[in-house]
């Protein structure tokens, strides 16, 4: 399964040389999130104790890995040599906004309202939250694409945008790019596959280590982010902590604002419900990690300082997720 995870994202970054940046970040955050929606779709689908909450747990792994671990490792790689990580502030600041603003409505809402008993939407609510959180990755997409392209390409050191063959090197064959678009198509159908033969195997690890059954979650996404946390440190290490940046953030909001819909309109065909409020601890950590990004995105360059304290909320995360 690992190795289809690899030649997924392989080809999504074929593709993405092809459509140029940041086209190219929204095709790999997508092609990660149609993974992670299958892996949670199959193990939901086993009607198993505890499968509740798989979403969740694996949506906010998926959040707390991109914007703290892809982003606090790209910058800590890109301000090594260099000194400083450069980036463009309005392109990353616009992002984390949409970042936060999907975390709360899928996330942290659900926890405190009162139609139903749990953590959990009522349908209407649900539907609302997932509605609102399409929107929101659309208008993104569009701003990102269309709008305000400039806001998201590679900076040079003095902060002047970099053009397409700076930040891609040589333009790719349309046939190149075709023929790995069928085979993303192929790699992404067979990791959903695989999933359904590994999941027993995933969650008698998780409980021989003697880890929550939420910690579940986090092996998924750990397994999903892998390679794009690889490439994305690619792209830090060559100076283009943009294109880092904007893998992270588009993957943290395509998580939830792709993932929660999906799962909204499936949930009538799921046998367990949709249990998506975070806990306080981890609701404590979302906005500690949401603060620090802000204040590290905002000027437009970081240290490595920066990008160590975000690594820092990482650890933290994954040890309390394994010792709750």
């Amino acid at each position: 399964m690992f190795g289809a995870v690899l030649a997924a994202v392989h080809h999504a970054e074929v593709i993405a040389a092809k459509v140029g940046e940041p086209l190219g970040s929204i095709v790999l955050a997508v092609a990660v999130t149609v993974i992670e929606v299958g892996l949670i779709v199959t193990l939901m689908a086993s009607g198993k104790d505890g499968v509740e909450t798989l979403a969740r747990d694996t949506v906010f792994a998926a959040l707390m890995i991109t914007i703290n671990g892809i982003a606090g490792l790209c910058i800590f790689l890109g301000a090594g040599r260099r000194g400083l990580a450069r980036f463009n502030p309005e392109g990353s600041a616009a992002a984390l906004a949409g970042v936060v603003t999907v975390a709360g409505l899928c996330l942290v809402l659900p926890t405190f309202t009162s139609a139903r008993s749990g953590p959990e939407f009522s349908p209407s609510q649900l539907a609302f939250a997932a509605i609102s959180s399409i929107g929101v990755y659309a208008m993104f997409v569009l701003t990102q694409t269309v709008r305000h392209r400039d806001f998201f390409v590679p900076v040079d050191r003095a902060g002047k945008p970099l053009d397409d063959e700076d930040a891609h090197g040589p333009a790719l064959s349309t046939r190149a790019a075709l023929v790995s678009l069928g085979l993303l198509v192929v790699a992404l159908v067979a990791v959903v596959g695989l999933a359904k033969v590994l999941s027993p195997s995933i969650e008698q690890a998780v409980d021989a280590a003697g880890f929550p059954q939420s910690f579940v979650g986090v092996v998924i996404a750990l397994v999903v982010l892998l390679p794009e946390t690889l490439a994305a440190a690619k792209y830090a290490r060559a100076g283009r902590v943009q294109n880092s940046l904007n893998l992270a953030y588009g993957s943290a909001m395509a998580s939830i604002g792709l993932t929660i819909p999906t799962l909204a309109a499936l949930s009538p065909f799921l046998s367990s419900p949709l249990e998506l409020g975070l806990g306080s601890m981890h609701i404590v950590l979302l906005v500690l990690s949401l603060v620090v990004g802000i204040l590290t995105i905002v000027q437009g360059r970081a240290t490595r300082f920066s990008g160590w304290i975000l690594l820092v909320l990482l650890f933290a995360y994954v040890f309390l997720a394994a010792n709750p």
